[in-house]
C-alpha cells in the first residue's frame, strides 16, 4: 500500500489562516505562534505538494491558483474536523449512538413525531438521524436501523412491517375557488404535481378510474413528497400523496380533497436493521418503540 500524502494539521491550520488574511504575521498572532512558524509550516507544506502557494510580492502574500484550489479542500477538511469533535462533545461517557436512516418525507411526516419520548425513556441512546433519499444497501449505509418504502425484502437484514399506504389527491381549497369537480377527468385540466421517486403515480390514480390523461406525466416535478405538500400548500395545483402525510393538514383545512378517490399503493413501510444487530439493547429499544407507536 502506498504511503499516504497526510500533512499535519498544524500545517493545514497554518495554510488556512495565512491564506485569510494573507499575511503570515496576523495568521501567527491569531494562532498564537511565531510568524517564522507559520512561514515555516507552509514552506514544509509546499514542499510536499510540489506547489507553491502563495506568491510573495512586496511583502505581500497573493494566493496562486493552485493555494485557492487547495485552500477549498482545506476549508471542507478543517470543517468536517470541527464538526465532528463538536459532535462527541454532546455525548456523556455512558451514551450509545444508535444511527437511524430514513427516507425524507417518511422521517418528517411520520418518523419523528413518533420518536417524542425515546429520549426521556433512554436517556443513554444518541440518535444520528439523517436521510437516505434513494433506496440503499442497509449494511452500506452504515446504519443500525433503517426505514423504507417496498416489499420487505432486504438481504442480512430482519424486516417489520409497519403500515400500508394508500393515495389521495390533495389541493389548497382556494385552487377551485368554491367549485367541486364534477369528475375525476376534470382534475387531469389542473396543474398535476409529480413526486420523482413515484414518477407513475398520476397514470396508475386515473388508470383505476378508466380515464386516459394526456396530462398524467405532465407537470412540475419535485423530489419529495413533502416538497409537492408545500406547493399544495401553497396553491400551486393538486398533489398525489399518502395520506399519513395529510391528515392534519385536512382536519385543520389546510388541505382538501378535490376528488375522492385512494389508490392503495404496490408496497409497504417497513423498519429494518441487520441480522446481526437483532439483540443489541439500543437496536432493540427503538425497535420495541417504534412497533409499539404503530397501529
Amino acid at each position: 500500500m502506498s504511503k499516504r500524502l497526510v500533512p499535519s494539521m498544524a500545517a493545514l491550520q497554518c495554510f488556512e489562516a495565512a491564506a485569510r488574511h494573507l499575511s503570515f504575521t496576523r495568521a501567527a498572532e491569531e494562532l498564537h505562534l511565531t510568524q517564522s512558524a507559520v512561514s515555516k509550516q507552509v514552506a514544509q507544506l509546499e514542499e510536499m505538494l510540489r506547489h507553491h502557494l502563495f506568491l510573495r510580492i512586496r511583502r505581500r502574500l497573493q494566493l496562486t491558483p493552485a493555494g485557492a484550489l487547495y485552500l477549498t479542500e482545506v476549508n471542507k477538511i478543517l470543517t468536517q474536523v470541527d464538526m465532528s469533535s463538536r459532535y462527541i462533545l454532546s455525548y456523556g461517557e455512558q451514551t450509545e449512538v444508535l444511527r437511524v436512516a430514513t427516507q425524507p418525507s417518511f422521517g418528517v411526516g411520520w418518523l419523528i413525531p413518533k420518536l417524542k419520548g425515546f429520549g426521556k425513556s433512554h436517556p443513554n441512546i444518541h440518535l444520528d438521524i439523517r436521510n437516505e433519499l434513494e433506496p440503499f444497501a442497509l449494511l452500506q449505509a452504515q446504519a443500525d436501523v433503517g426505514f423504507f418504502f417496498g416489499q420487505g425484502s432486504w438481504p442480512g437484514a430482519s424486516c417489520i412491517e409497519l403500515f400500508g399506504e394508500e393515495m389521495i389527491p390533495v389541493c389548497a381549497p382556494e385552487l377551485l375557488a368554491g367549485q367541486p369537480l364534477r369528475s375525476a377527468d376534470e382534475l387531469s385540466q389542473r396543474v398535476l404535481m409529480q413526486c420523482t421517486s413515484r414518477p407513475e403515480a398520476w397514470h396508475e390514480w386515473f388508470l383505476q378510474q378508466h380515464i386516459s390523461s394526456p396530462n398524467s406525466y405532465q407537470g412540475p416535478r419535485f423530489e419529495t413528497f413533502y416538497m409537492c405538500l408545500s406547493a399544495a400548500l401553497a396553491g400551486c395545483g393538486v398533489a398525489l400523496v399518502p395520506r399519513y402525510l395529510v391528515r392534519g393538514a385536512l382536519q385543520e383545512g389546510k388541505l382538501m380533497v378535490p376528488w375522492d378517490h385512494a389508490m392503495a399503493s404496490p408496497g409497504a413501510h417497513f423498519l429494518a436493521y441487520p441480522e446481526h444487530l437483532a439483540e443489541v439493547p439500543k437496536v432493540r429499544a427503538l425497535v420495541d418503540w417504534v412497533t409499539q407507536q404503530t397501529p
